[in-house]
This record gives C-alpha cells, sequence and structure tokens, in this order.
C-alpha cells in the first residue's frame, strides 16, 4: 500500500492545513479536495486511504456523506473521520459509522492518526496469506459487519450468521480463532463451541465468546470448554481489537 492519503475537507481552513502538515511529516504524499462527490471522483489514481475532516458541515454535505457511504463498499477505502461530538453524530446519520475505521475527536492529535495510518500501510503490504484468520459467529448482522470493520485492517476476517453455518464453514476451512456469539437461535454459542471441541480437527481451535451476557452463571457454564477469553460486546473498539492483537503477538498497538 503506497503511502498517500486522501485529506477531504475545506481546502483553505486552518485545520486541513495543520492536518495535511502532520501527515506529510509522516511521510505520506496528501492529495486535497473539498467534501465533494465531483470533487471525489475527478481525482485519478485514488489512494485507499481517506481522512475526513467534518468541519464546516451544511445541508449540501448530506449528499457528499451518502456517496461516501457507497463509495467504501465499490472501492474499499480505509476512511478516518476528524471532528467534534456533534460533527460526528451528524455524520453517522448518513456516513455508517460501521463502515469508518477509525473515528478523531477534535482537537486531533496528528501523530495518533499517523500511527493509525501506519499499521494500515503495513497490514496492507503483508501478504494475505500471512495474515491470521479469525471466523465471527453472530446472527445479529449489524454486529457482523461491525466487528469485521475493525479487524479487517489487519486480520483476514470471515462471517457466519449462525452455528450451523459457521460448523460447515469450519469443516472446510482452516481459522486460527473464533469470536463466538452466546446467545443465538436454533443453536446457541456454547452448543457450537461443544460441536467444535468434539470434532478431532477443531478439538484445539482457539475460541473466544463476544457476547451482551456478563453474569457469573453464563461464564462457569461454558468455563469446562475452554474458551481463550470471555469479551463483552459493549466493549469499547479499541480495548476489543487490543484483545486480540494480545492474543496472537502478546501486545496491544491498537
Amino acid at each position: 500500500m503506497q503511502r498517500k492519503v486522501l485529506l477531504i475537507g475545506a481546502t483553505k481552513s486552518f485545520m486541513i492545513n495543520a492536518i495535511a502538515v502532520g501527515l506529510e511529516k509522516g511521510k505520506y504524499d496528501v492529495i486535497r479536495c473539498d467534501l465533494s462527490k465531483e470533487a471525489i471522483m475527478a481525482i485519478e489514481d485514488k489512494p485507499e486511504l481517506y481522512v475526513l475532516y467534518l468541519g464546516d458541515l451544511n445541508e449540501e454535505s448530506v449528499k457528499h456523506l451518502k456517496y461516501l457511504d457507497e463509495a467504501i463498499d465499490s472501492e474499499h477505502f480505509y476512511l478516518y473521520e476528524v471532528g467534534n461530538t456533534e460533527e460526528l453524530d451528524y455524520a453517522s446519520n448518513f456516513l455508517s459509522p460501521i463502515k469508518v475505521t477509525e473515528t478523531y475527536l477534535r482537537p486531533l492529535d496528528v501523530t495518533e492518526l499517523v500511527e493509525a495510518l501506519d499499521l494500515a500501510v503495513a497490514s496492507g503490504n503483508m501478504d494475505e496469506e500471512q495474515k491470521k484468520k479469525i471466523l465471527v459467529v453472530d446472527d445479529d448482522g449489524t454486529m457482523l459487519r461491525m466487528i469485521k470493520t475493525w479487524l479487517s485492517v489487519r486480520y483476514r476476517v470471515y462471517m457466519a450468521s449462525s452455528g450451523k453455518i459457521a460448523l460447515n464453514f469450519l469443516a472446510g476451512n482452516d481459522v486460527d480463532l473464533v469470536l463466538l456469539d452466546y446467545m443465538m437461535p436454533q443453536m446457541d454459542g456454547p452448543e457450537v463451541l461443544k460441536n467444535i471441541r468434539a470434532d478431532e480437527k477443531t478439538a484445539n481451535l482457539p475460541v473466544m465468546f463476544l457476547t451482551s451476557k456478563s453474569d457469573k452463571e453464563s461464564v462457569i457454564n461454558v468455563a469446562s470448554l475452554k474458551p481463550e477469553k470471555y469479551l463483552l460486546k459493549t466493549m469499547p473498539k479499541a480495548k476489543l481489537v487490543s484483545a486480540i492483537d494480545t492474543f496472537f503477538y502478546g501486545y496491544q498497538d491498537s
């Protein structure tokens, strides 16, 4: 992946200039353009990294935010948002937070943004076969997409919307970790894990529960199945990603 960034926002604003200077100090080539569908589409050889500054939003901005929301799905770029709380909340009505790689509150520490971009570049330069593979199992489609967005910067992420689909997938595919919802219809998480442990091929496969159930009884119920961790869906993104990083690499850098 090239060290090139598309910086979107009012090109003459002080903040855009400050962000651009910080990115250039981080050794990124910066392309600037206004928040405009037409301006973005006119750029040839677009980079894979977009930084969106949300200052000076207006009614006209809505259609351009909607354009970015659709473009992420077809063009598969990483999008980093910068704004205050009100701006981020407003933008979320038109640009799905699930699709945004990271959000940053103003005032922005550009070094944090550069570090996040560096991670995306390093992961992008990694051969896909070198990336750890994670299967996420959850009957909630929104949760599936969110977790995939959070993890796909550095991992190969597969999704299964039911226990049966997960077991069928594992029968023919190797993964390095399963993130498993606890409560699912037809076959719940503990039952899925029992099947994983009963199969010689997957008996030692690392599994983490990712759930909204935090009561002691639920934890005790699956202790004998030896899940690696018991993660809550309410965990902040950074904490959840750090837990995965720590499991694989023994450190936290999210």
